[in-house]
């Protein structure tokens, strides 16, 4: 029986949903970082993972055709899992990834389509790390499976203005006592500039909060802003102008630390998959509606759309955008906790669409009740396929179609996988649009 410490041989079978090659000793699993399909690879067993083992690489004793990685921290940095697959494997694996989640869960026979993939240097927001030891900051991804920071001085993924901030950024936080301990900082790339959200546990004191504003002021941000963690609502130390962004045209002011798509080009592939998916829907339900990043769009268009989240500050603001855009009588909101409370199938009885968006976990709740009712379209927006498979399975064993998904790489080179999938009452197919 293998054990911790081992030194083994293991031949390099599939790429995992997380990214790692895979391999089998002796029947059990074995989980090698950076190893691809074909390799044999000498690794060391070091620690349990699920039923079988995560192994540290040692020495490749046979390789793969592999890619040239574009980023100097490629192999530390735990940002980008899959810098090394060659793009044809690389876009295969995330559609086989996706097959398989559905398959788990008994949906088959689905079409799914082969992924769309966001180009490099599109990112545009990015949530960096930071520590600092004697006024030397490291600022950037956590590792592979830990939470040692990696100092990133270049990024292939994100936005220009952002990696180029990042200098700065170190200044900054070596100056200010309250980052000591460590923390967070999130860029967003907005179209009236960057905004910059900062988590510390201590809050700033006035002298910080006045180095703060004068940093937003020198580097021309458009805000900045504090929170002591995530679910604590941000407080705003220096908004310069309106954080702004376009849904498809229509224009949204976003709080602080409200959620944005991580790229413009996935959030346009989402639209596009979720708009062919419920066809020419009049009356629609946008669960998990954010800001209204998919809502808006089609009120915009004509659609009567009730919008549904658990963050009112998010809510309130889509709110304003169709009321200044000129459809605030198409656009209306209710603030509720969709896990909790979901919409019940009474309350969707005369929709002619649903389309959701909910976080990683999942919609358990609302898909049960939707399940229940007789919505005749959704489109299930997800980041993790093995939840939209459950998901996906409670709507198919309600009496649902799922009709197509469109796999989306909206964290190019990682092992996160966006997904839109259609569904429709298998007693009533759904036009196009």
């Amino acid at each position: 029986m293998p054990q911790i410490g081992d030194l083994v041989e293991v031949a390099i079978e599939r790429v995992g949903a997380q990214g790692d090659g895979i391999g089998q000793l002796r029947g059990t699993l074995v989980f090698v970082p950076l190893a691809l399909p074909g390799e044999r690879w000498r690794v060391r067993l070091a620690t349990r993972r699920g039923e079988g083992f995560a192994a540290a690489p040692l020495v490749p004793l046979e390789t793969a055709p592999r890619a040239s990685p574009p980023c100097p921290h490629f192999g530390d940095c735990g940002g980008c899992q899959l810098q090394h697959l060659p793009a044809a494997d690389y876009a295969a694996w995330q559609r086989d990834i996706v097959v398989q989640a559905l398959a788990r869960r008994g949906v088959e026979d689905v079409a799914v389509a082969a992924p769309r993939i966001t180009p490099p240097a599109s990112r545009r927001r990015v949530r960096l790390a930071f520590k600092v030891r004697s006024r030397r900051v490291r600022l950037g991804f956590r590792v592979r499976a830990g939470h040692a920071v990696v100092d990133v001085a270049a990024c292939p993924v994100a936005r220009p203005e952002i990696v180029a901030l990042l200098p700065a950024l170190r200044s900054l936080l070596a100056a200010l006592a309250i980052a000591r301990d460590g923390g967070e900082l999130q860029v967003t790339a907005s179209a009236s500039g960057l905004d910059l959200l900062l988590t510390t546990a201590r809050a700033p004191g006035l002298s910080e909060r006045e180095a703060l504003a004068g940093f937003a002021t020198q580097h021309d941000l458009a805000r900045l802003a504090w929170r002591p963690d995530a679910r604590t609502p941000a407080e705003p130390i220096a908004a310069r102008r309106p954080v702004r962004v376009r849904f498809a045209g229509v224009t949204v002011e976003l709080p602080p630390g409200a959620f944005l798509q991580a790229t413009s080009f996935a959030e346009d592939a989402i639209r596009s998959a979720m708009t062919e998916a419920i066809g020419d829907a009049r009356r629609v339900a946008d669960l998990f509606a954010g800001c209204g990043t998919l809502g808006l769009p089609l009120a915009a268009a004509g659609a009567q759309v009730l919008a549904a989240d658990a963050d009112a500050e998010m809510l309130a603001a889509a709110r304003r955008a169709a009321r200044q855009a000129g459809f605030g009588e198409r656009f209306s909101v209710e603030t509720r906790d969709l896990e909790r409370s979901p919409l019940a199938a009474t309350e969707l009885a005369a929709l002619d669409a649903a389309i959701l968006d909910p976080p990683r976990a999942g919609a358990r709740a609302q898909a049960a009740a939707l399940a229940a009712g007789r919505v005749p379209r959704i489109a299930m927006v997800s980041c993790h396929p093995a939840s939209f498979a459950r998901d996906a399975r409670t709507l198919v064993d309600g009496g649902y179609r799922l009709l197509r998904v469109q796999p989306i790489d909206a964290f190019l080179w990682s092992s996160q996988i966006e997904l839109v999938g259609a569904f429709a009452r298998a007693d009533r197919a759904p036009r196009r649009a």
